[in-house]
């Protein structure tokens, strides 16, 4: 039985990480909605109410920002799902090399994105990077990955994918791994195949993992930045701009409160697209 004396206690241990908490975010996140609505510098500000989000949304390569990001968002979230959980299909089977493959898979999400995103801007590039010239031997002649406004986008998506499908593969892994053995021996015994055993145990009954796969790379896809910045710069023109190149191009301008108001956007686009999704996804979930 809780006793005052223990609640007490309680609420001790839990003030040190409350304060934590309230000092790297909400006070940063309360003070990012307020400063959205000034024009300032690193020394003084002035109240202009919304004139900030109305100056935003005037930006004229802002629609060309979401539409990117949408688009970037959804298709490396979808490639992470479906790649990582055919990865994981692979890597929790008999395999005899599957921990070296492992490592192989993850391994990319240790590396620093700048690093990625400049090791593959050279590896893409038209005429000396290694991809073309690689696909020049089989008689392909490459497109010029990055410099092309049509493949730009999904050039960046693509290594995107190449670097988060490791965290979305270890998810799917520990998910399958989960699964009592009973019922794989049981689908077996009732003369079903591996592709039965996959649909009707393995995909339902990973279904938390896919959902937390799903929110963690939609997330990251609304968010990215550094990955497109290392790679185009959000070029060619506008072709890979996202809403967070665009908020980044606005502070290195100088217009702070303006890039402010475009980061309360972002949080806002963030979450009216991940929590009812998140409420959709998960009311289907199967529990062991």
């Amino acid at each position: 039985m809780l006793t005052k004396k223990s609640g007490v206690y309680s609420l001790t241990l839990l003030l040190p990480a409350a304060a934590i908490y309230g000092i790297l975010f909400i006070y940063p996140t309360l003070m990012s909605f307020f400063f959205s609505f000034t024009r300032w510098n690193l020394t003084e500000w002035t109240w202009i109410g919304f004139d900030n989000f109305r100056m935003f949304f005037e930006e004229r390569a802002l629609m060309i920002g979401f539409r990117n990001t949408f688009i970037f968002a959804f298709v490396t979230a979808g490639l992470k799902v479906v790649i990582g959980l055919l990865l994981a299909v692979l890597l929790t089977s008999q395999l005899r090399t599957k921990d070296f493959v492992r490592s192989a898979v993850f391994f990319p999400t240790l590396v620093s994105t700048i690093a990625v995103g400049i090791a593959f801007s050279v590896l893409m590039h038209p005429s000396q990077g290694l991809i073309n010239q690689t696909l020049a031997l089989v008689g392909i002649n490459g497109p010029d990955w990055l410099g092309n406004p049509s493949y730009a986008l999904l050039s960046v998506a693509l290594v995107d994918v190449w670097k988060g499908v490791g965290i979305a593969t270890v998810i799917f892994i520990a998910g399958m791994m989960s699964i009592p053995k009973d019922y794989y021996e049981a689908i077996q015994i009732d003369g079903g195949n591996k592709m039965d055993a996959f649909k009707h145990i393995t995909l339902p009954l990973s279904r938390p993992a896919t959902n937390a796969v799903i929110i963690l790379a939609l997330i990251g896809g609304l968010r990215t930045f550094d990955l497109v910045w290392a790679m185009t710069g959000g070029g060619p023109g506008f072709s890979s701009d996202l809403i967070a190149s665009i908020i980044y191009k606005q502070y290195q301008a100088g217009f702070y409160g303006l890039s402010t108001a475009g980061n309360v956007i972002l949080f806002l686009l963030v979450a009216i697209v991940v929590f009812p999704l998140y409420r959709l996804i998960t009311r289907k979930e199967v529990d062991l």
